[in-house]
Formats: C-alpha cells, structure tokens, sequence
C-alpha cells in the first residue's frame, strides 16, 4: 500500500512546487524534480534513489513497474489524484509520475579528453537539448558558465531526457571552470570566425566552448580559447540555433575519433 496524497495543499505537493519554481530553493534544499515514465526508467537503470515519489492513480504499466522498482528500494511513495499531480506538476499535462531527487554531490572525471562547455546559454530548451547530445556523443563532463540556464530547471531536467542521471554536471565562475580544462585545446564555436570545424584536429583531448544565442560566448570564454572555430554555411541563414551548432561539433568529434 501507499500513503495517499488528497489535498493540492499537501506540505509535499507545495515543496515540489517551490523546487520547480526556484533555483535558490533547489540549491538550499540540494534537491531537484524530474517528472514522467521515462525519467523515472533513466533515474532506476543508472541507480539514482529518489528522496520519494509522487504517482498518479491512473498511471500505465510502465508507471506502476518503475513505482514499484523503487518501493522494493525502500523509496517512500505517495498516490495522488490526477488533480493533485496536476497541481504538483510543471508540465499541461501531468506525466503520471514524479520524483524529487536528490542534487548530485560534485564529480569530476580526472582524464576526460571529451569536454563541452557552455557559456551563456540561458535558454532552458537549448541546455537540456545539449545536455542530451552530450550525452549521445560520449561527451564526459559538461561546464556551464554562471549565466546560463540552471542545469536542474525543469525545462532542461525534461529536454535531457535523462542526461542528468549519467553526466558529470559543473555550473561555476570561469575563474573555477579554467583548472578543469588544463591540458586541453579549447575550440571555440563562433560564427564566421576562425578556421572551418572540419579543418580542426578533434583528435586530441579538448573542450568545445558554446556561447548563448543572443550575445555568443562571453570574454572570459575567448580568453579560455585556443582556437576558434566555425561552421560554414551556405544558405542564406545568419546563424545557427546553438543547439544545433553544438550537435555539429560534437559529432565531428565522434567522426574523427573514429
């Protein structure tokens, strides 16, 4: 049996909703939400344990096996309505189930050779569709500048579609993320600039350096670099969605480590 949530003025139902709202909450109370059937699976195959789980009573079969996954774990799990999970959730429609995780205590491979860096990016899409690409391409450890999207937003906890259970995450000032990135090339993507991406050696152990859409990468960003890099286009398009540049790069690295 589980305990029953009733009210959408339960004590858990609004301390999840002030950890989807606030980045200052999430990081004084060192937890974080992800929401839905896929999560969750991600969450219990890389053996990350919930603080507790929110489901709903009309969840599907796949819902009620990762529930139970985590119940036989000893996680406390709580049923609720299909109006409270609304009421907790972040999304227009609920996804069924909810875990409130803990924040990842700080890791750092010592030999990463496969790094992305992110200055700027302060969409929440963008970061979390990184996120995911780093994740697909090997990527070993992801720093982001203090200016972008918080990483355990709930928008990019959704687009990472469960990145955050398997990378190394860094969010801190350039003076801190510079010793992580000792004994790399630092390739910087900007548009327009430098050598084209496919002419650079990727072979070697390196960071890539994406900046925000709107501004690019920041000064402290192009001090970093050791070289800048560029992604020809020859349609008529000003710019590249950053997203996207980022898949490109890291992909060429998949290619030319091959």
């Amino acid at each position: 049996m589980s305990d029953r949530i009733r009210s959408r003025r339960n004590p858990k139902v609004q301390h999840v909703r002030r950890l989807l709202r606030s980045a200052r909450v999430r990081r004084e109370v060192g937890q974080f939400v992800a929401e839905g059937v896929r999560l969750a699976e991600e969450a219990l195959a890389a053996g990350w344990q919930p603080v507790w789980v929110l489901f709903s009573d009309d969840i599907g079969a796949r819902g009620q096996a990762v529930v139970e996954a985590f119940r036989q774990q000893g996680v406390p799990v709580f049923a609720a309505s299909p109006e409270v999970m609304q009421a907790a959730s972040a999304t227009e429609t609920p996804q069924g189930v909810l875990l409130v995780l803990p924040l990842p205590p700080p890791r750092w491979p010592d030999d990463a050779d496969f790094l992305l860096v992110l200055d700027g990016v302060r969409d929440p899409g963008n970061v979390g569709t990184m996120l995911r690409t780093a994740w697909a391409a090997g990527v070993q450890g992801v720093l982001l500048s203090p200016d972008c999207a918080d990483p355990f937003n709930p928008k990019v906890v959704r687009a990472g579609m469960g990145a955050h259970f398997h990378l190394p995450l860094r969010r801190a000032p350039w003076e801190a993320l510079l010793p992580l990135l000792e004994g790399k090339a630092r390739f910087l993507a900007a548009g327009g600039e430098g050598v084209p991406y496919t002419t650079a050696d990727f072979r070697q152990p390196l960071a890539l350096i994406v900046g925000g859409e709107a501004h690019g990468a920041g000064q402290a960003a192009r001090q970093a670099a050791t070289q800048v890099v560029h992604i020809p286009m020859p349609g008529a398009a000003e710019s590249l969605n950053a997203a996207v540049a980022a898949a490109v790069l890291m992909f060429e690295v998949v290619r030319q480590r091959r």
